[in-house]
Order: C-alpha cells, then sequence, then structure tokens
C-alpha cells in the first residue's frame, strides 16, 4: 500500500525532519546525497558504505599510471 501509515512515518523519518529544517535551502543533488546516506544509516549499512567509500576514493586518488 502506497500511503500506509508505516511509509508515510519512514518519509516523515527519512525526509520531512531533515529537509524542512527553518532557513534551509537544499539542491536537488545535496538532497539526494544526504536522503541516500540517513537511508544507509538508517538500515544499519552506514559503516559498510563508509569502507567502500574509503576504498574508492584511496583508489581513486593514489591511482598509479
Amino acid at each position: 500500500p502506497i500511503a500506509s501509515g508505516v511509509i508515510e512515518g519512514a518519509c516523515r523519518h527519512l525526509i520531512n525532519d531533515r529537509l524542512d529544517i527553518t532557513g534551509a535551502r537544499w539542491s536537488l543533488e545535496g538532497a539526494e546525497a544526504i536522503l541516500k546516506l540517513r537511508s544507509l544509516r538508517s538500515c544499519g549499512d552506514i559503516e559498510k558504505y563508509w569502507e567502500y567509500h574509503k576504498k574508492q576514493s584511496k583508489q581513486r586518488l593514489y591511482r598509479c599510471g
């Protein structure tokens, strides 16, 4: 069900509480980035993502050749 209370609660938790801060201005890219991070945190995968992110950054920055 699209309009279930569970889905509405998740949307409020992930979106409204963060993006509706008085005076905050968000670009589409910035809003999407913060929502992805909040989703990872909510489902418990933030540590796995952060390790992946560090590995990818290191490969990109220190690529030989």
